[in-house]
């Protein structure tokens, strides 16, 4: 089977991560849309046309079922696509806000951090109205961590002194659990823990993406994920043998970029289990 994965850029790879972690017997095509990267600072408008042309370009080549792998354009564009395009399932990314109040107590509060247009739209707000009953949920634009990611700069002071300074709006001893609200935000994983207190349970859409694609598509969820998914370089990638990629319509095929990818990769390998 061919899925068709994209997002506004390297974020997305994340959930991508997650897929090699939890099936077998699947074609990947990764669409990163870096001609337009942030989706979360461009128009609604932008954002659903940007989506429709990602989702055709996927449909156009082979996708059996597409992951919008970005909470942004999922908030501004999932409803359009569901609507327009009803050969193929398509799923999208929301924060996962429901399992951090499950498992959360209720007397601790929770933090979502995502770009300004998934916190803006309605999706998120309704969303909250179903599940935030007691309002422990706060929410925070950090939209300038999507910039350090595209640039593989996960660990410089500069991340640190943006996180502080965003941070320190709150009171973060008071916080149980972060959100990641956004595909970009795994990268920072081991960052986010020295804001807050030591129990912080991070928590990202990724796992329950992948599981709702294998419900959706009869595919058959590992009992143990793999473990210890490394690249040493582009030609050991592309050994690997079942993604395509793609930059904006672009196919990837030169040692530099995808050189790229596997150190993005092996980062979201190194971090994974920091949850």
């Amino acid at each position: 089977m061919k899925v068709g994965i994209f997002d506004s850029g390297i974020g997305g790879l994340s959930v991508l991560h997650e897929a090699y972690h939890l099936l077998d017997d699947v074609e990947y095509m990764f669409y990163a849309d870096l001609d337009h990267v942030p989706y979360g600072l461009k128009t609604i408008e932008q954002i659903k046309e940007y989506s429709k042309k990602n989702v055709e370009f996927l449909l156009e080549r082979g996708a059996k079922a597409i992951v919008v792998a970005c909470n942004t354009a999922t908030a501004a564009a999932i409803e359009d696509l569901r609507r327009d395009y009803k050969s193929v399932p398509i799923l999208g990314m929301e924060p996962a806000v429901k399992p951090a109040v499950e498992e959360t107590s209720d007397k601790r509060r929770i933090m979502v951090i995502a770009t300004p247009v998934t916190i803006r739209e309605n999706k998120l707000a309704h969303l909250l109205e179903k599940v935030d009953g007691d309002h422990r949920v706060d929410l925070m634009p950090m939209p300038g961590l999507v910039e350090f990611a595209e640039n593989e700069e996960f660990e410089s002071d500069r991340v640190y002194k943006y996180l502080e300074e965003n941070f320190s709006k709150f009171d973060t001893d008071k916080y149980q659990a972060l959100v990641l609200g956004c595909t970009h935000f795994n990268y920072f994983k081991p960052l986010y823990r020295q804001f807050f207190h030591k129990d912080l349970m991070i928590i990202d859409g990724n796992h329950g993406t992948i599981k709702h694609l294998a419900e959706i598509c009869n595919l058959q969820i590992k009992e143990k994920a793999n473990k210890d998914i490394l690249f040493k370089d582009a030609d050991d990638f592309i050994k690997y043998g079942n993604i395509e990629y793609f930059v904006s319509g672009r196919a990837i095929n030169e040692k530099k970029p995808l050189n790229h990818v596997v150190r993005l990769l092996n980062r979201l390998e190194a971090v994974r289990g920091d949850i």
